[in-house]
């Protein structure tokens, strides 16, 4: 009985946080492109941590890279920060807070308002007290791994 109780958490292990997790098309079905209000796209949308952003564009033609408020205002990228190229790029919300991305070619930014800031929530179902790990691996550990590992102890022991 305990084995079969054991198979079943580990399916859940590993269902659970595909389920409750959303891929959002940036720009829906026109994609990540020039002159389009992603404000008015993100409004009313719930972001939460294990959803994914997906930029579709034609390759070469744009670029999506992660900038914070000042970089989102300035239409600036910090040399450092990787630019996105592939045209299918998908961004993986890991934390929760404000998320600001901007298009990197020409003035595609400034000129196109190509940018999107949004808000990421705490996943369903997450303690609203539980302490933010500091590394993206740290965090994918937290929001699902120790309350399922907890389900198992409690199982194997009850």
């Amino acid at each position: 009985m305990a084995s079969s109780q054991l198979f079943f958490a580990i399916i859940a292990i590993v269902i659970v946080p595909s389920v409750l997790a959303t891929d959002f098309i940036v720009g829906d079905d026109g994609g990540w492109r020039n002159n389009f209000d992603y404000q008015a796209w993100a409004n009313g949308k719930e972001f939460r941590v294990g959803d994914k952003l997906v930029f579709k564009y034609s390759e070469g033609v744009h670029t999506v890279r992660k900038v914070n408020g000042t970089g989102f205002q300035d239409c600036t990228a910090p040399a450092s920060a990787e630019a996105l190229t592939s045209g299918n790029d998908v961004v993986t919300l890991i934390s929760p807070g404000r998320k600001w991305y901007i298009c990197g070619v020409g003035k595609h930014c400034e000129v196109g308002k190509q940018k999107l800031a949004i808000t990421v929530l705490p996943s369903e179902g997450a303690p609203a007290s539980s302490p933010i790990p500091t590394s993206d691996a740290s965090l994918k550990f937290h929001v699902w791994t120790v309350p399922m590992i907890a389900t198992l102890v409690r199982m194997l022991f009850s």
